[in-house]
């Protein structure tokens, strides 16, 4: 069981709903943990992505619903730290995001490997049946992006 009110942005973000986010061009993927009240990050809903604007206002809806204060939005790079095409795409769209909601808090936290760790909780899980269920990826590597931010 991780330890989260051991880590130094649990306390910084304490009774604040954070909300994470795994976007993709396919499926982006959401996780919600307000530290302090929750024992730990749970998945959210995954939107089926049609374009940005369809996106951030599905998002609204989920920040509206769950009382967000905070984003994160997991960005990836190559294991060098390099960033790829993908990467300077959800950083647009992190721009785009934060512009959209300047009242929240947000930050940029590093996903690589995050779907590959998603596989093996998965591979791992009872909740899962001990498979990979593709149809939910994207919320389990969501909850991990949460899970690394309140670790830092």
């Amino acid at each position: 069981m991780l330890d989260f009110p051991t880590y130094p942005r649990f306390k910084i973000f304490e009774n604040k709903m954070i909300m994470a986010i795994d976007f993709g061009l396919k499926v982006t993927g959401t996780a919600f943990f307000c530290p302090g009240r929750d024992p730990f990050p749970c998945m959210g809903q995954k939107i089926i992505y049609k374009s940005h604007t369809e996106t951030i206002k599905a998002l609204a809806q989920f920040i509206k619903d769950e009382g967000v204060e905070v984003l994160v939005l997991g960005v990836p790079y190559f294991l060098d730290g390099k960033e790829s095409d993908t990467t300077k795409l959800i950083k647009h769209f992190g721009e785009v995001l934060s512009a959209s909601f300047p009242a929240l808090d947000f930050f940029e936290q590093d996903e690589t490997l995050t779907t590959k760790a998603a596989e093996e909780r998965m591979l791992n899980s009872a909740q899962f049946n001990f498979k990979i269920d593709v149809t939910m990826i994207d919320c389990v590597a969501a909850t991990i992006i949460l899970e690394d931010f309140i670790r830092q």
